[in-house]
């Protein structure tokens, strides 16, 4: 039978061990500080904080004869467009959540508004960019509009 001359050689030592402990130290309080700010960023009143959903606006805005049909989720597709061309698919995206956070059911279009964002995103600032602004809203929606209009 051999026996190695350093049984030890092979624990507590190298950079994988390294790297596992410093994750086990940094994931927890990354996962908490996530959390928290998730639970922070929704609007618990129960009041919508802007008026998406009103055809008043968007018709004020210019917005396509679809809108004026009055579908809800049409008329917040159409807004949400605006409001990515105003500012950046960031804050369409947190008023897409907002919207369906006030009007539950707005979920069933959640993922093809966030879809055709993705891809308006991708027109106007380019997949990089455009992918910058990507984050959980209909689950991965958005993200998966900027690698359709890409590909």
């Amino acid at each position: 039978m051999t026996h190695s001359l350093h049984p030890q050689t092979r624990r507590g030592r190298g950079p994988a061990r390294r790297i596992g402990r410093s994750l086990a130290l940094v994931l927890p309080v990354v996962l908490v500080l996530s959390g928290t700010l998730a639970v922070a960023s929704v609007n618990w009143s129960g009041t919508p904080q802007s008026p998406v959903l009103t055809a008043a606006d968007t018709s004020a805005a210019g917005a396509s004869s679809r809108a004026a049909a009055g579908a809800p989720q049409d008329v917040l597709r159409d807004h949400l467009l605006m409001e990515l061309q105003r500012k950046d698919p960031g804050a369409a995206l947190t008023q897409l959540q907002q919207a369906v956070n006030d009007r539950p059911s707005l979920a069933e279009h959640c993922a093809s508004i966030a879809r055709s964002l993705g891809k308006a995103a991708v027109r106007l600032y380019g997949p990089t960019k455009a992918q910058s602004y990507a984050r959980p809203v209909c689950d991965t929606s958005f993200a998966s509009g900027v690698v359709a209009a890409n590909g």
